[in-house]
């Protein structure tokens, strides 16, 4: 487990202001759930591919053909959290990849993307949310997307993410209501991610795997997962791998079946749970998935794999190479997840 100080002024230590950190803050998702419920109804078209029936990670409409004669969707989506670390620069790659991720969830491309930014002017000094807004400037740099515009607010707590327009072939959709009977699921990150930037808001230590991960682009995977004919995918983040899993099978009606010694993890993710730093959204997220759970595992590997993820992997119905395959999917039992 390596670690370091953060490279911001140890003064300013922006996990500090926040109540909570990252994706782990998300509103839990049975409570979501129930508010979401009345929404979006009879408005209903065609064209409106993905909404909010199945809780997927993007809405998707259906547009003009391209120039080229093949379809064309927009996939919008928005994402904003409080610091998952330190460093502000680090924060704003870390927020702007995963508002990003969930275009690449759908199988799309982000095109555009405009600065989501809440910032307590008189507590922090601008020049560091400067260094926020030069990180997710660098993000969409790296994917191809396009920055431009945005919105701010003075704010209690510092927050910051992206709204995020993109792309794709409505035929070639990743959808979390497609997995089919026989499949294998694929991870294509590790998981442990909320445990060590628990451990990260508590003590300062700096995990350099960790930021590694969340600062990794989801795009190559997606690319792989469309180009490969699949069909199914979603991204791990707040609700973690069992809650996003759940959903999915929800929506295919169908079940999982987990290999627990088959999921990767960052490094020192086991040691810091083993130390106490267990997001409070972590633990929300097994409550929540519990009772739609058969395992045969012990609570603590329960509460890695329900760790709420703050821009984590795509979790794809169907084999990419060169990432991990953690179960498969099998016909709907009494449970909508298995765990071995």
């Amino acid at each position: 487990m390596t670690t370091r100080a953060s490279t911001t002024d140890q003064a300013i230590r922006l996990t500090q202001y926040a109540a909570g950190g990252g994706c782990a803050c998300k509103v839990p998702p049975g409570e979501l759930e129930r508010v979401l419920s009345g929404l979006g109804r009879g408005r209903a078209s065609g064209d409106l591919l993905v909404g909010l029936d199945h809780g997927d990670d993007a809405a998707a409409v259906r547009i003009d053909p391209a120039p080229d004669g093949t379809g064309r969707a927009v996939i919008a989506t928005a994402d904003f959290f409080t610091p998952v670390v330190d460093d502000a620069y680090a924060f704003g790659r870390i927020a702007a990849t995963n508002a990003m991720s969930d275009v690449w969830a759908m199988g799309g491309t982000p095109v555009v993307a405009v600065n989501l930014l809440g910032w307590p002017r008189d507590r922090i000094p601008f020049d560091v949310a400067a260094e926020v807004l030069r990180g997710g400037d660098d993000a969409c740099t790296e994917a191809g997307a396009f920055l431009a515009g945005g919105h701010s607010i003075d704010d209690p707590e510092p927050k910051y993410g992206l709204a995020v327009t993109g792309l794709a072939d409505p035929d070639k959709l990743l959808r979390n209501d497609a997995a089919q009977v026989g499949m294998p699921l694929t991870l294509t990150k590790p998981l442990g991610l909320g445990v060590l930037n628990n451990r990260h808001k508590a003590t300062g230590e700096w995990f350099e795997a960790a930021v590694a991960v969340m600062t990794e682009l989801n795009r190559d995977a997606s690319r792989a997962a469309v180009d490969a004919g699949l069909r199914a995918a979603t991204d791990v983040t707040g609700f973690g791998l069992l809650g996003h899993l759940m959903k999915m099978m929800r929506a295919s009606g169908t079940t999982a079946v987990i290999d627990a010694a088959a999921v990767p993890y960052v490094d020192g993710a086991r040691t810091s749970l083993a130390d106490g730093f267990v997001p409070g959204g972590s633990r929300r997220n097994l409550d929540w998935v519990r009772p739609h759970l058969d395992a045969s595992v012990d609570e603590d590997e329960l509460v890695l794999l329900a760790d709420a993820q703050t821009s984590g992997g795509l979790l794809v119905v169907g084999e990419l190479p060169g990432h991990p395959v953690v179960g498969e999917v099998v016909a709907a039992g009494d449970h909508a997840i298995v765990v071995r």
